[in-house]
């Protein structure tokens, strides 16, 4: 069955995280999206994995669920320790099959980090021992390497990671066999490693409210079962992954270099002509997400393996709303027509990538179905993030286009497709 795929969120329990992130909330997101299948998160905290027996069905197959939204057991782990001579600090994403696993693995991880002051724990464990333990505990479970350009908190973090997966794994490189991209790149940027072309790239939300739930996911056609999902990973196979929904990567908040406190944002060859130093206060930019990759990259954009996973660039149907109004994402404005848009379509996902602009323009208005048409077609315009700064990306800026492209079919702007 063809499925949207959310592998990464939090849960209340997490800091910086909305109290609305509880399971039935989530839950109801997940079906006002189009999401059928959304990880937990979080499940070492002790008070939500209590949360999570109690609520969740097991459905036999090493998932569960609440009402008609099926959910895999996950938490991300924030490491932070010495490798190298220098600090790392690496997030990583653990996926387990069953309790029993999870309720090891948190027994084992008790003894490195207050477990129950985060949902995201921070723990003194190397990602190397962590991933032996976890296949030492179960060989089912699988670690992949969260948002791994983020510069503070990554596999290939320009402030705290490493420049190769076998750096970080040793002599388990091999298990890791897919990594996150993160909201800040997408699949593009990442083909320009060669080291990535036998591993999966998995987009997801990292979500800490419910309305951030899928701006970014994953479109699977498998079984929805866990050893099926672990093996489509495994195997980057694409005729059941058939593509990642994903944001424009200038949205996310480390795509350019850049030092928030001066406001000052830098595409990687401006940086390097001020020897990545701020122009204002003389200290030390960011090196954001772009800059990473040119570092790292070992071939050129054009020269993309054949094989790479399809992907669609979306904005969030919140933010083209808000815009075609004139007011910010979370009004009331904004949250009336979205559920009336809903209600008329059936999710966030039909609307944004199936729904006719035509029927959109008649149960919505001109202005969001003429947004929803460019953000189809690329058509935008990006200010790239920085430094934690989220970029801006609008939709509705120039001429209106000719009715012939607006009567378009719609699913027209996808990478590697048609």
């Amino acid at each position: 069955m063809q499925f949207i795929a959310d592998l990464h969120i939090h849960s209340r329990f997490s800091r910086a995280t909305s109290r609305d992130m509880d399971i039935p909330t989530i839950a109801a997101a997940a079906k006002t999206k189009g999401i059928k299948l959304v990880a937990t998160g979080d499940f070492t905290h002790p008070e939500y994995l209590k949360s999570l027996k109690q609520q969740l069905k097991p459905t036999g197959a090493g998932l569960f669920t609440f009402d008609d939204t099926h959910f895999i057991l996950n938490v991300e782990l924030n490491g932070i320790y010495s490798a190298g001579g220098r600090l790392r600090r690496i997030h990583n994403m653990v996926f387990v099959p069953s309790f029993e696993t999870a309720d090891r693995l948190t027994a084992w991880l008790d003894g490195y980090g207050k477990l129950a002051s985060d949902g995201r724990p921070t723990l003194s464990l190397s990602s190397y021992d962590l991933l032996a333990k976890l296949l030492e505990i179960d060989r089912r479970a699988f670690l992949v390497p969260a948002h791994i350009w983020t510069p503070w908190f990554s596999l290939y973090g320009s402030n705290s990671g490493f420049d190769s997966i076998e750096e970080c794994f040793g002599d388990l490189s091999r298990e890791i066999f897919a990594v996150e991209t993160g909201l800040s790149s997408d699949p593009p940027m990442n083909w320009r490693l060669s080291a990535l072309d036998n591993r999966t790239l998995i987009s997801d939300s990292d979500a800490h409210s419910p309305a951030r739930l899928g701006r970014e996911a994953n479109v699977l056609d498998c079984e929805l079962t866990y050893d099926a999902i672990r093996d489509v990973l495994k195997t980057k196979d694409r005729k059941r992954f058939l593509y990642t929904i994903e944001f424009f990567p200038e949205e996310g908040k480390y795509h350019y270099d850049g030092h928030r406190a001066c406001g000052v944002s830098f595409a990687p060859a401006q940086s390097l002509v001020n020897d990545n130093l701020c122009p204002v206060c003389g200290r030390q930019l960011t090196i954001g997400v772009l800059h990473r990759v040119e570092q790292l990259a070992d071939r050129k954009q054009e020269d993309a393996p054949a094989d790479v996973i399809p992907y669609k660039h979306l904005v969030p149907l919140e933010e083209i709303i808000g815009e075609a109004l004139g007011v910010g994402r979370d009004t009331g404005q904004v949250r009336k027509l979205y559920e009336s848009m809903v209600a008329a379509f059936g999710s966030e996902f039909d609307i944004l990538l199936r729904s006719p602009i035509l029927d959109i323009e008649r149960n919505a208005n001109d202005r969001v179905a003429l947004g929803i048409d460019r953000m189809r077609r690329g058509e935008v315009q990006a200010t790239a993030g920085y430094d934690g700064v989220f970029g801006v990306v609008q939709v509705l800026p120039g001429a209106p286009p000719t009715p012939a492209a607006r009567d378009a079919e719609p699913g027209t702007q996808m990478g590697l497709f048609g």
